[in-house]
């Protein structure tokens, strides 16, 4: 999920109440002329420990605006497209391009598992294409921009749309085998969370702040919960959009949604268990012992997965635009808005490594194996080694 996007269009909806008021100074929510909490954090100086290198890296076309264009891997290879509608096959040791297809705009990344790439186009067509060769072995309109990529098991493809509507494809013919539909609030924030696979369940988040458990064979909702509730007077106030995938670990769900809450389910008590207040665009890092939470500040939270207390907090990149953080090889890596890549002791959240890759922001960061990549805004791909 894109941050700049969302602070955009907060920034947009405010600009209207303000736009009413006689001076802006009288508004002003800090107290020093030469102090602005709006501003992005400076950098501070570390003690490098872990050391950054590009293997290799890839350019593509258009604006990743909203970071929703994730890459899939299948074996030894990686599957990557770009908003333009370029979906390429590449070798994930050398970059080296194993086969190209083009297509129409697309909406989405490319998910890739069980013999398919699976992308979806702008006016809600999912596309199956051979992993082998990127023929076309299907295409399904399902009514519904995609801003997400799908999920894959043997039989089944689980599609997500904007529009709230989760929908179950026949792997081997498109087929439409059955269909959710969630209830939308009237405000939400443009993007997506993918639905998430395990033990025949699909895991959903949806933009009314909702986790949802379905059977992946007929679609039946299993149970549901609660991230959070609504609680202010304004449609802004109550967006409460779960653009974040679930993470399914150890007999547990971790959620989080925006002005909501890191919310904790028990899969076998089908109910939450633990929540804790926060806003958040992203999924929460399970690593090392500990449950990291990048808030929709930048802001950085952690707690111990053992007793679920509060351990370190980092304010170091407040309003940097990070990215989508991951654990990798023991650490904690995300991107910023000046395309820096930072590296974090999971442990205690101090800074022990640090590389400018690109000049654009940083949308996403995806590690797989041994090796770690990161996607900026202009469909920069880099291959990155620690």
């Amino acid at each position: 999920m894109d941050i700049n996007y969302k602070n955009i269009f907060i920034a947009s909806y405010l600009s209207i109440f303000l736009a009413s008021c006689s001076t802006f100074d009288g508004m002003r929510f800090w107290q020093k002329d030469d102090v602005d909490p709006e501003e992005p954090r400076e950098l501070s100086s570390f003690n490098e420990q872990k050391y950054l290198q590009v293997q290799w890296n890839l350019s593509f076309d258009g604006l990743n605006e909203i970071g929703s264009f994730e890459p899939g891997f299948s074996s030894e290879d990686l599957f990557f497209a770009d908003a333009e509608g370029n979906v390429v096959s590449v070798k994930t040791s050398s970059g080296e391009e194993n086969w190209k297809k083009e297509l129409d705009f697309l909406s989405s990344g490319v998910a890739a598992g069980f013999g398919v790439a699976i992308v979806a186009d702008i006016n809600g067509n999912v596309i199956a294409l051979n992993q082998d060769d990127g023929s076309m072995i299907w295409t399904t309109n399902v009514k519904g921009e995609v801003l997400s990529k799908v999920a894959i098991d043997p039989k089944t493809i689980v599609v997500k749309t904007g529009s709230g509507e989760l929908i179950g494809l026949d792997k081997s013919t498109g087929d439409i085998t059955w269909s959710y539909r969630s209830k939308l609030p009237t405000l939400t924030i443009r993007g997506s969370s993918s639905p998430v696979i395990s033990d025949n369940q699909v895991y959903v988040t949806f933009d009314n702040g909702r986790l949802g458990v379905f059977n992946i064979d007929s679609g039946l909702l299993a149970w549901d919960g609660a991230i959070s509730y609504v609680s202010g007077n304004s449609e802004l106030e109550n967006l409460v959009d779960s653009d974040s995938s679930p993470i399914v670990d150890g007999g547990l769900v971790y959620t989080t949604n925006y002005q909501g809450k890191l919310n904790i389910f028990d899969i076998a008590q089908k109910r939450s268990v633990w929540s804790y207040d926060a806003s958040s665009f992203f999924s929460p890092v399970i690593t090392r012992g500990m449950i990291i939470v990048a808030e929709s500040n930048s802001n950085l939270q952690s707690f111990s997965s053992k007793n679920l207390e509060e351990s370190w907090s980092s304010e170091d990149y407040i309003n940097r635009d990070i990215s989508n953080p991951v654990s990798f090889k023991g650490n904690l890596i995300f991107g910023d808005l000046e395309g820096y890549l930072h590296v974090l002791d999971p442990l205690n959240g101090i800074t022990i490594g640090r590389k400018k890759i690109s000049k654009k922001p940083i949308k996403t960061i995806f590690s797989r194996s041994n090796s770690l990549y990161a996607i900026d805004e202009a469909f920069n791909l880099f291959s990155i080694k620690i």
